[in-house]
This record gives C-alpha cells, structure tokens and sequence, in this order.
C-alpha cells in the first residue's frame, strides 16, 4: 500500500511546488491538504492550494483552517511571495469549491481513520496544534510528522534568531513540538546554499516546457526577487520543497540528530526560536528550571542538518518534467 500523506499548508510560491512534488508523486497517495493563515490569508492559501491541484489534475479535496494564530495577530509574509502568494500574476480561480468541513475536523478525523499517515506541514502549525488540543491521541497515530520550520543553526529568515512559520504562531509550534507526534524539523537553512535552485537550474526546469515547470519557476518570480534582498544571494530556495522531498524520501537526509527542542514564545528578540539542545546540557542545574517541562514529557525532536542536494533536486526534476494536460493549461 502506498504511503498516505496529510499536507497542512499555507500555500503561497514555494507551497505550491511541494504539492507538486507530492501530487505527481506515484509512490503516496495525499489523502487532503488542509490550510492556515501564514504566507497569505487562509482563504488565499486554499484557493492556491485548489489552483495548484487543478493544474496537476488531481481532485483532492481542499479543506480551510485558522484564520490567525492561537494568541497572535496574522502577520503575511506577502513581501516575498506577492500579495497572491503566487507572485502576483493573475492566475484565475480554481473551477472547483473548496470543502465546508474546518480544517482541524478535517486532521483529527483523517489521522483517526488512517493510523500510520505521515503529516507535513508546510506553514505555521496553528491547525496542527488545535487538533491536538481538541484530541491528543492523535500525536501517536502518526508515523512520521515532517514539519518545515525552524533555524537551528541560529540563522532566521524573518528575525536574525527565528524561521517564519514558526515565528509567526511559536505557541503552536510549542504545543506540537512536546505533543509527542515523531516530529522531523526541516529547518530554513537546508534550502540555502547549493540547495537553492541556480540560474542553470533554473534553465533546466523550463527547459522541460511542461505547463507545471513553467508555473514553478513564474509563481517564484517575487520569491526569487526577495531571496536576493534577504541574502544576496541568487536564485530561488524552496523550503516546502526540500520538505517535501524528506517526506517523500527521507534517504534524501544525511545528517540528523535526535534532541530535546524548545520554542521561544515570550521574548521579542528571539520569539520563534528553536532552541536545540545538541550537546545535551538542559538537563545541567543551570538550565533544568527552564527546560523542566520538555525534559518531563521525555520527546525528542529529530532536527535534520544536512541533506543530498543533488538527490532533492532531481526529485523535484522529476516531478516538474512529467508533461500532464490539466483543466487550466
């Protein structure tokens, strides 16, 4: 039996290559895709998220989530994916409606009925985190949960200590992190470097002159744009992608550890941080008061470090070369 996958998203210019990647997958069947408030509005990202499912052809249902996080006002990220999400380009509306069920039904029943479904989140985890409020039996029915977030190297893209999904909702990512699920954090730094897509690499993929290539590199264009502000750097990274591919694949990791993790939710300096304790010293008298309630619940977090570029590359090359006639091309 293939593999099942539940896609929570806030589905804006790199969100949507993921879902690519795992619609046009044959190895797993995507059993829904849920979405919150984050790069765009929740009602954007579900018709982002429609749109990008239509043009792969794939009639999974989309399913619309929280509005703003648990205690936070939504912040956008709309200054690097346009105010669409998609690079403001004026794709049309999906042809088909979004489901009236709320997103967080959605997970708990969906991980109830499908014990062993690997959970990937793409977003703030605002939906994951109510879910598991409203039932926490949930967290041990995953088989794997695949989150992209975090900056454990200490080096955010959205404050100098903290990664945006989750910075802008940390008491979410608070509640999922001790929650129990087997949680793999798929941290921003891993989508830099030779992991972002170069300009031959950007060639490459619309030489394939597939309808879903072209959309992957047109709706980045304002991504592309701001990663040089941020960086200097040229190129396009893709975070949701390189998580995707773990997901997909988690050969594609070639270094992770197993830690305790913290998130930071009070400081405005480092507020979203992901407090990796790597050389195993919260439990020291020191920091023990701090670190009591993570050591209690005895869940360890595994926090990749390093992953095969060339290898994730090539499975979004296969994703986006597979030419498919869709609705919308």
């Amino acid at each position: 039996m293939k593999p099942l996958l539940l896609i929570d998203t806030d589905t804006a210019s790199d969100d949507a290559v993921a879902l690519i990647m795992a619609l046009r997958s044959s190895q797993v069947r995507v059993l829904a895709i849920t979405t919150v408030a984050g790069n765009v509005g929740v009602q954007q990202a579900a018709r982002n998220a429609l749109y990008t499912a239509e043009l792969c052809g794939s009639d999974v249902r989309v399913f619309v989530g929280a509005e703003k996080p648990l205690q936070r006002e939504h912040q956008s990220a709309d200054w690097f994916h346009g105010h669409d999400g998609l690079g403001d380009h004026g794709y049309p509306a999906p042809r088909r409606a979004l489901e009236k069920k709320h997103a967080v039904d959605t997970i708990v029943e969906t991980i109830g009925a499908n014990p062993g479904l690997v959970l990937v989140t793409l977003g703030p985890l605002t939906n994951i985190a109510l879910a598991l409020e409203r039932d926490p039996g949930i967290a041990a029915k995953v088989a794997r949960c695949v989150i992209m977030g975090g900056a454990p190297c200490c080096e955010g893209n959205v404050t100098p200590a903290a990664e945006y999904n989750i910075w802008c909702d940390p008491e979410a990512a608070r509640i999922v992190i001790r929650s129990g699920l087997p949680v793999e954090l798929v941290g921003w730094h891993l989508c830099r470097g030779d992991a972002a897509l170069h300009l031959d690499d950007i060639e490459r993929v619309l030489g394939f002159d597939t309808p879903i290539a072209r959309f992957a590199i047109e709706c980045n264009s304002r991504a592309q744009e701001a990663y040089f502000e941020q960086t200097g750097e040229h190129g396009i990274s893709l975070p949701d992608p390189v998580a995707m591919s773990i997901a997909l694949d988690p050969s594609v990791v070639t270094s992770q550890t197993e830690n305790d993790v913290e998130v930071e939710t009070t400081s405005e300096l480092t507020r979203g941080m992901t407090v990796v304790d790597r050389h195993n010293v919260a439990g020291n008298d020191r920091n023990k008061a701090v670190w009591a309630l993570v050591l209690a619940k005895g869940v360890k977090t595994k926090v990749v470090w390093t992953i095969d570029n060339a290898r994730w590359k090539q499975a979004l090359f296969q994703a986006l070369r597979q030419y498919l006639r869709s609705p919308l091309c």
